[in-house]
């Protein structure tokens, strides 16, 4: 049997030494246990829709791409936050002037000289050590 000096609730408590408040705490306890169950079960069912599981799937890419993007951004003192709307404006404006296609050729071409000028740096500094 319990201790009654001892916490033996679900909640934590002391339960009553009375019978009758004994029951209604144990019957209060089952409510709330049973409340939390329903609770659990929903919860599941609705998370192994199709459409949630994805949604959360693009919910965790997009903190994940966005802590990346925030950590190259640290030594600048910049974060995504600070340069998003400027980014939206300058997408905004690529976007009506139609102007996709000479963008992506151009950062392609920032990337590829970035590229080169990292690689012959590294294989400079490589010689001299």
């Amino acid at each position: 049997m319990h201790k009654h000096d001892e916490t033996t609730g679900l909640a934590g408590h002391q339960h009553s030494l009375d019978p009758a408040v004994r029951k209604k705490e144990l019957l209060r306890e089952g409510e709330f246990f049973r409340a939390g169950v329903a609770h659990a079960k929903a919860s599941i069912q609705h998370g192994i829709k199709p459409e949630v599981m994805m949604r959360t799937a693009f919910d965790h890419t997009t903190v994940a791409l966005r802590t990346k993007a925030d950590a190259l951004l640290k030594p600048t003192g910049a974060n995504v936050a600070m340069l998003m709307p400027y980014a939206m404006n300058a997408l905004n404006f690529v976007r009506q002037r139609r102007l996709g296609k000479p963008v992506a050729g151009a950062a392609v071409a920032v990337g590829v000289l970035g590229w080169y000028f990292n690689r012959k740096r590294a294989r400079k500094a490589a010689k001299e050590a």
